[in-house]
């Protein structure tokens, strides 16, 4: 049970409308959260605020693209007259994969703007009155693809290495400053977002967490440590440790080949 007088009143999620993102919203309001929930697609937003409303706490819904140069403003006048103590980033989906150099650089750069931008937009405008207050949390999801680059992946890769990172070091700026900060590194989910991507869900020996199990063990894992790895993972980041970059790099590319055909 995540303590809402530790971080509440109230809690954003970015990326609040399906798939780990609408678990974490179920959870925190049966915890006694309000709820924020931010998405692109008012349509899925909308059912999960419907959904989290049974709980009994009040619900906010923002539909805005991320992206958007005025999005984080938009968030931050929506909310002015609230209490965050709570800030999650679900949001940062691949998006746009493929071959880097096949494919058109304005697309990669959303994919950039909605892991790195976005995010770091979000935790400085929440973060700082966290830090005054001496209270609060920032919860960031990452992804066992920011460990080792592949062919189709290395730009979302890449914001999920820059987000542990940054993490770690935010973890470092505010341990002293009563404000738990994690990144969550999910391995492979059965989500809308993975299903949409086309992965291969019945592949021999592939380890699928749920969703609402990934939230749970989030939720409790944060306050314990700036990285948390989605249980049934921790074996396979500590290969992607190796540090014979080109042998592991190869291995890894022949195993998404194989998950993403």
């Amino acid at each position: 049970m995540t303590d809402v007088k530790q971080y509440g009143p109230w809690a954003l999620i970015a990326g609040g409308s399906e798939g780990v993102g609408a678990a974490l919203a179920d959870q925190l309001a049966a915890d006694g959260f309000h709820l924020v929930l931010v998405a692109r697609r008012p349509g899925p937003l909308e059912e999960t605020a419907a959904a989290v409303r049974r709980h009994g706490g009040q619900v906010r819904t923002i539909a805005v693209d991320l992206t958007a140069p005025a999005a984080v403003a938009e968030i931050a006048a929506a909310t002015a007259d609230v209490e965050v103590g709570l800030l999650i980033h679900n949001a940062g989906a691949n998006s746009h994969g493929g071959r880097f150099l096949d494919r058109d650089l304005v697309g990669f750069r959303r994919v950039v703007d909605l892991g790195i931008s976005a995010m770091l937009a979000l935790v400085h405008r929440y973060g700082q009155p966290m830090r005054e207050r001496g209270r609060g949390g920032i919860l960031v999801v990452g992804s066992l693809a920011g460990y080792v680059g592949t062919s189709t992946e290395s730009v979302y890769g890449g914001t999920k290495a820059f987000g542990r990172i940054f993490v770690e070091g935010l973890w470092a700026e505010l341990a002293d400053q009563g404000v738990d900060v994690l990144q969550l590194v999910l391995g492979v989910t059965r989500t809308p977002a993975m299903e949409r991507a086309g992965l291969d869900f019945d592949l021999p020996g592939l380890q699928i967490s749920e969703p609402a199990d990934v939230a749970r063990e989030g939720l409790a894992a944060l306050g314990k440590g700036p990285v948390h790895v989605v249980s049934g993972n921790e074996e396979l980041v500590a290969r992607r440790m190796d540090q014979d970059r080109s042998a592991l790099v190869r291995a890894t590319e022949k195993v998404m080949r194989r998950l993403v055909p």
